[in-house]
């Protein structure tokens, strides 16, 4: 994906403030950069359209933008087009549906839908491969599964298994990033009161935003 940094930008869950000041605060250059979002974008926080609007609108602008899915997305397409309601409102879906309410109507614009289902599961870098979940220790990177790639959690975590490059992920909320010699977890949970991570690559070096008072 070309020289240049890599800023990763943690799970956003529905807080557009968060992510708006992230975007003020990073030293992104847009013309050599790469912006990676490790996915979850709806569910729990207020405004899971408005992170999408943006997202796409960032996407639309910079082609160095990529959005990962996380599981919360593919939850949401199960919801639309599996039938799956239950898994999606257990997950806190109902803040996604009540951010697309217009007029007491629930309106999910058809490129939202296609934006999602466009989403990568992995982006590989030179030195790193981004993730939303995880990786399945001793599986090589291609036989990696859908499922594992969005939804994997201890069996990757605790694993010291080497990837050949260092992970970059997601979908775990930690107090703080989670760094060990083969991953890098940056969930730390904005909805949750915390705080929203961004990683910036090759440096490895944080940037925090505080949840909105």
């Amino acid at each position: 994906m070309g020289s240049g940094k890599s800023f990763i930008v943690g799970d956003l869950h529905g807080c557009r403030e968060m992510l708006e000041k992230m975007l003020s605060i990073i030293p992104w250059n847009p013309e050599a950069d790469n912006l990676i979002f490790i996915g979850d974008y709806l569910d729990r926080g207020n405004d899971s359209k408005g992170v999408v609007d943006l997202l796409i609108k960032l996407s639309d602008v910079y082609p160095k933008v990529k959005c990962l899915m996380g599981n919360h997305e593919s939850i949401f397409l199960e919801y639309l087009f599996g039938g799956d309601e239950k898994t999606f409102l257990v997950n806190g879906g109902m803040s996604t549906l009540e951010s697309y309410r217009v007029n007491g109507t629930v309106y999910i614009p058809p490129e939202h839908v296609s934006f999602i289902q466009s989403m990568n599961t992995l982006i590989e870098l030179d030195n790193y491969y981004i993730v939303h979940a995880g990786l399945k220790p001793g599986v090589k990177i291609e036989e990696q599964t859908l499922k594992d790639m969005l939804w994997i959690r201890e069996s990757f975590i605790t694993s010291d298994y080497n990837f050949g490059k260092k992970v970059v992920f997601g979908h775990t909320p930690f107090y703080s990033p989670y760094i060990t010699e083969n991953k890098i977890g940056i969930d730390t949970g904005a909805v949750f009161g915390n705080k929203l991570t961004c990683l910036e690559l090759p440096d490895e070096k944080f940037y925090f935003v505080e949840k909105p008072s």
